[in-house]
């Protein structure tokens, strides 16, 4: 697959992904259509970016969620022309918008993995609740640590 192919075949996910964002970002009733389509065009934009940066052949060596998430980072530093404006226009976006595209996804490419869970039967569900547990105590103990350096608790 070429290059053109690849940035061809992401751009027609992203623009799937923009449109439910979008309209997940309307559905709360707190967020207006036209600053919530700005927002969800500036992320998709810096996806955009960072997924065609990651199609570069001497710039594959690493995964597209590393140069996508530089490129915000670098877009999003105050010293960066335009970054009050895209800090903004990002925040009218609010975070379970964004996840409805990846969770759908990801249920979505389970379907195609269903004779794997099968033969894991049961196995699966003590596996699922202790990743779960670890990640929720890790995370709580990480985040009681924090707030007590700063002072807040």
């Amino acid at each position: 697959m070429t290059i053109v192919q690849k940035i061809q075949h992401f751009l027609f996910v992203l623009v799937i992904a923009t449109v439910i964002t979008g309209l997940g970002n309307i559905m709360d009733g707190k967020h207006l259509l036209g600053p919530s389509m700005i927002g969800v065009f500036v992320i998709a934009g810096v996806a955009l970016i960072g997924a065609i940066l990651s199609f570069l052949p001497t710039l594959n060596r690493f995964p597209m969620v590393f140069w996508v998430s530089l490129v915000g980072v670098v877009m999003s530093i105050p010293g960066f022309p335009g970054s009050e404006w895209i800090t903004k226009q990002a925040s009218e976006v609010t975070f379970l918008a964004c996840t409805t595209p990846v969770l759908a996804y990801a249920g979505l490419s389970l379907g195609k993995d269903l004779d794997a869970f099968r033969r894991l039967s049961w196995r699966i569900i003590p596996v699922g609740i202790a990743v779960a547990t670890g990640t929720f105590l890790c995370a709580s103990i990480v985040a009681e640590i924090v707030l007590h350096l700063e002072g807040t608790i």
